[in-house]
């Protein structure tokens, strides 16, 4: 598995991420042991980053991932978030960073977090964020108990005006580098590539649209970007592959991330995200994928305050 530098941070991690949302059941029950296998297969697959949060199954994640680690925490990079523990709490409060570090350390069954990241930062405001938040994750950096700290969100201009404002060690963009979404590459890679932060994609399937199955009845992109993407998967049956596999692999190679975060909670996922990596792409099915796509690029739906839904430059 190929690794790659993280920033300034001086950490080499895997190329695909671990997504441990899966672990929490936040998408469907799993089996335990299942999800334990799952994270070891993948450490021993070459994957080193893993990625969780409070908000994943309300701390079931964060529990089953720690659970699945011991003996083997110091083959990780470990990466949690804090200041938002369900869908509608939020609490970008030092307190609430103070102690959601502590529960953090306890239900991952470790001393240390490698990457300490404000979960979600659009539906904050950024005075609490930059003044508040931020502050307070420095202060557990200066303790010993984070390694490196950093922001996650959706709307990528926010976090843009976040990272020019603050010092941060790493960003977490989701849904933002995929077949129909570019503005990750457009928007934070020059930002990243200036200040020497270790920049992060995750979702490449855009929230599980980008696959052969229909997509999940809550997605929100509009319905003409829903209504395309059978096309553009039945064009990938038609050249031997499936869309998910080509949409990972293409996400994979995008310059800029250094990691990409794929969700995964068994053997068989885990098997697939890695055959994505080696799967050839067929001659000519990107450009006429790609060439579908761009009616329909960057739609993407906002979330969080209004306050932070910056325009387009």
């Amino acid at each position: 598995m190929e690794r790659r530098p993280l920033g300034r941070t001086g950490l080499e991690i895997s190329k695909l991420g671990f997504g441990a949302a899966s672990l929490g059941n936040i998408y469907q029950e799993i089996d335990p042991a299942e999800g334990r296998a799952t994270v070891h297969a993948a450490i021993d697959a070459g994957i080193n980053y893993f990625d969780t949060a409070p908000l994943y199954g309300f701390g079931m994640s964060e529990e089953r991932l720690g659970e699945a680690l011991e003996g083997r925490r110091d083959e990780v990079v470990l990466a949690t978030k804090c200041c938002r523990d369900t869908f509608e709490d939020f609490d970008f409060s030092a307190e609430r960073v103070f102690a959601s570090c502590e529960e953090s350390l306890r239900r991952l069954r470790t001393d240390r977090i490698d990457v300490f990241q404000i979960h979600d930062v659009e539906f904050g405001t950024r005075e609490q964020v930059l003044n508040e938040a931020l502050p307070a994750a420095q202060r557990l950096k200066e303790q010993g108990k984070v390694r490196f700290v950093g922001i996650t969100g959706l709307p990528v201009r926010y976090l843009r005006l976040l990272a020019e404002r603050a010092e941060i060690d790493t960003l977490l963009s989701w849904a933002h580098c995929n077949l129909l979404e570019d503005e990750l590459q457009s928007v934070l890679v020059p930002l990243a590539e200036a200040r020497r932060f270790g920049l992060m994609s995750a979702s490449p399937l855009l929230q599980g649209l980008l696959t052969d199955n229909p997509p999940p009845s809550w997605h929100r992109s509009p319905p003409e970007v829903i209504a395309a993407v059978p096309g553009m998967a039945r064009l990938c049956r038609e050249h031997g592959t499936d869309l998910a596999s080509v949409a990972i692999r293409y996400a994979v190679e995008q310059p800029g991330p250094a990691t990409t975060i794929v969700g995964m909670a068994t053997r068989a996922e885990l098997a697939a995200n890695l055959a994505a990596l080696s799967k050839p792409i067929p001659d000519g099915l990107l450009d006429e994928l790609l060439t579908r796509a761009a009616p329909l690029k960057n739609r993407l739906w906002f979330e969080g305050n209004p306050a932070n839904d910056i325009p387009a430059d």
